[in-house]
């Protein structure tokens, strides 16, 4: 069994910024499961040519990869991500918006063309996508700390101590037992997923489980073209369309890599599912056809990411939950047995910015500042099991 003071569950940003956190304070006694093979949770930046069964992407052009997940930031609405950002050097650009915008309202009329509007304050990107925010934060992690591909399955109060249990693709369980856990994934997926015994507090376990995931009910399609043609037209790559079944596109090229649009679907979850991905990207394809002219009809590759899907980020409640960002639940009991053992740190948990990549490192940083103070003391770490022979 292992062991350690602190028990990380999940390693998108929120668990990896927490676990540098951690490291920052000098606290190296803790452990970091995920249940995904890769870390970056809702966060994934696939290369151009992924279609292609590229495999690996570190050795690609940063310019080259796109997000299928989180996108912009806001610097000055969320200084602390933007200071993050520049601690750990990420190049940023700007999202690209000049040009003018389309929209689509009708099947009776062409696709309107209306005069576009910069964001204010700007959306920025990150070049390698939102991945090399995770790539960074990663290299600050000890590799003896992670174990990936572990997703935690159980969760129970076990005398002073909370052992966690975890099970990889094949069923082998890994046990850990430490004395406090930072839950770095969604509320709704840690009570519909892992067990909690005893059972957590009934208002504490109802209001993680009312709390809708961002990013649970959305699908994201992205295609890819050698040239951003439509700025030629003096267009900003984005469209607004009632008809879709993408409602919203924007432009997705960056700074000396390939052009490229991706839009979200405005298809609910269970539409959605009645549907090959093949099928959906053909019907993606004929809209941007329709809005941006017939070279938008064949990109060099496309994708779909149906993130209502993945089972480590959507459960069946959030296929019929409301899509907007959520009011942040408490992270942590407020009495009985679980009070001062478990925290949530994930975006979700934030009061600044929930459902936002800043409302994960929010969250990740009142997590560890609330439990650091009690690591202060130099306890060491917790003894290891004996054999059941030497007891």
């Amino acid at each position: 069994m292992l062991t350690a003071r602190i028990a990380i569950v999940g390693g998108g940003l929120s668990g990896l910024y927490g676990a540098a956190l951690l490291e920052e304070r000098g606290i190296d006694d803790y452990v970091l499961f995920e249940g995904r093979d890769a870390f970056g949770g809702r966060i994934s930046s696939v290369p151009s040519f992924a279609g292609a069964n590229c495999g690996a992407s570190d050795e690609l052009p940063r310019s080259n990869r796109f997000d299928l997940g989180g996108t912009w930031f806001w610097p000055e609405w969320q200084p602390e991500l933007a200071g993050l950002v520049r601690d750990l050097g990420l190049e940023t650009f700007a999202q690209h918006e000049a040009g003018d915008t389309l929209v689509d309202a009708s099947p009776h009329r062409a696709p309107a063309r209306v005069r576009g509007f910069g964001s204010s304050p700007a959306s920025m990107r990150l070049a390698g996508g939102m991945s090399a925010l995770v790539g960074a934060l990663r290299s600050r992690v000890s590799t003896s700390r992670i174990h990936l591909g572990q997703r935690v399955r159980r969760i129970q109060i076990n005398g002073d101590d909370v052992t966690l249990e975890a099970e990889d693709s094949r069923g082998y369980g890994t046990s850990c037992r430490a004395t406090h856990v930072l839950l770095a994934v969604p509320p709704r997926l840690a009570v519909t997923t892992i067990e909690f015994s005893p059972a957590l507090q009934e208002t504490l376990s109802r209001e993680w489980h009312d709390t809708a995931t961002w990013m649970a009910r959305h699908a994201k399609y992205v295609a890819v073209y050698d040239q951003p043609f439509w700025r030629e037209r003096g267009l900003s790559g984005e469209a607004r369309s009632a008809l879709g079944p993408l409602t919203e596109i924007h432009d997705a090229s960056a700074p000396g890599g390939d052009a490229a649009l991706f839009g979200f679907f405005g298809v609910p979850p269970e539409t959605r599912a009645r549907f090959s991905e093949d099928e959906l990207r053909r019907h993606c394809r004929v809209q941007l056809a329709r809005l941006f002219g017939p070279k938008a009809a064949a990109p060099t590759w496309d994708l779909v990411k149906d993130w209502a899907r993945d089972p480590y980020t959507a459960t069946a409640a959030d296929l019929h939950a409301l899509s907007d960002h959520p009011a942040a639940p408490s992270p942590r009991a407020s009495e009985g047995l679980w009070l001062d053992r478990i925290t949530g740190i994930a975006s979700e948990w934030s009061p600044r910015f929930p459902g936002y990549l800043a409302g994960a490192v929010d969250a990740a940083s009142r997590g560890v500042a609330a439990v650091a103070p009690a690591l202060a003391a130099p306890t060491g770490p917790l003894e290891p099991d004996k054999p059941k022979s030497d007891q």
